[in-house]
C-alpha cells in the first residue's frame, strides 16, 4: 500500500472522528485539520523507509515561505486545509512524489477547488525543482477558479523566481500590485517579494 493511500485513509478516521464528537462547522474544520497533521507527522515517523528522498541542491531566497504565503492568501481553515496539510507534511521532508500524489487524488474528489489546483502547482514545482508545464497548468487551472483571487497569480510568479525567472516573477507580481486594493492585507507580501528581487540585482 503506497504511503498516500495510507494517509488517504488516515484522513477519513481523522474526519469520522470528528464528526462522532459532534463537531460542525469552524470547529470540526479546525479539529480534524488538526487531527490529520499530527496522523500526517505519526505517519511520517513511523515508516521512514517511504519512497522519496529530501530534494537536493539550494533554492533561491525567498520572501516568504510557501505554507505562510498560502493561509496569507486564501486562509488556513477551509474545505481544502486537511489535504493540504497532508501534502504539507510529505513535502517538509522532502517527500515531494506523495506531496503530489496526495494532491491528485484530492483534486479528483475536488476538481472545481481553486485552492487544490494551487497547491498541486506549488508541488509540481517543488518536486521538479522548476515551473513544468504541468505545474503552469495547474496554476491556470486555479486562476480560472477563481479570476479574482491573488493567489494563484502569486504562487505562479514565485515558481518563476524559484526557476530562475525573476524577471517573470517581477512581471507576475506587479501585474497583481496594479489590480490590488490599497489596503489589501496581502499587499506587503507582494511587495517585500518585489523588493528582494530588487535588491538582489543590485548586490549582484
Amino acid at each position: 500500500m503506497t504511503s498516500w493511500l495510507i494517509l488517504m485513509l488516515l484522513v477519513a478516521l481523522a474526519l469520522g472522528v470528528a464528526r462522532v464528537s459532534g463537531l460542525r462547522g469552524s470547529w470540526f474544520t479546525l479539529t480534524a485539520s488538526a487531527l490529520l497533521l499530527g496522523a500526517a507527522g505519526y505517519a511520517l515517523q513511523g515508516r521512514p523507509g517511504l519512497a522519496g528522498s529530501p530534494r537536493a541542491g539550494i533554492d533561491p531566497p525567498l520572501p516568504v515561505s510557501l505554507v505562510t504565503a498560502r493561509n496569507t492568501l486564501i486562509g488556513q481553515f477551509n474545505q481544502s486545509s486537511h489535504w493540504l496539510i497532508i501534502a504539507d507534511s510529505f513535502a517538509a521532508r522532502g517527500n515531494s512524489r506523495d506531496a503530489v500524489g496526495i494532491l491528485q487524488s484530492a483534486i479528483r474528489a475536488h476538481p472545481r477547488d481553486y485552492a487544490l489546483w494551487l497547491g498541486l502547482g506549488n508541488a509540481l514545482a517543488d518536486h521538479a525543482r522548476t515551473l513544468t508545464p504541468a505545474a503552469r497548468l495547474a496554476f491556470a487551472r486555479s486562476a480560472a477558479l477563481a479570476p479574482n483571487s491573488p493567489a494563484p497569480g502569486y504562487f505562479l510568479g514565485l515558481a518563476m523566481l524559484r526557476s530562475g525567472d525573476p524577471d517573470g516573477a517581477l512581471a507576475q507580481w506587479n501585474g497583481i500590485l496594479a489590480k490590488a486594493p490599497p489596503n489589501a492585507s496581502w499587499r506587503p507580501m507582494v511587495e517585500d517579494g518585489i523588493a528582494l528581487i530588487q535588491s538582489a540585482r543590485r548586490d549582484g
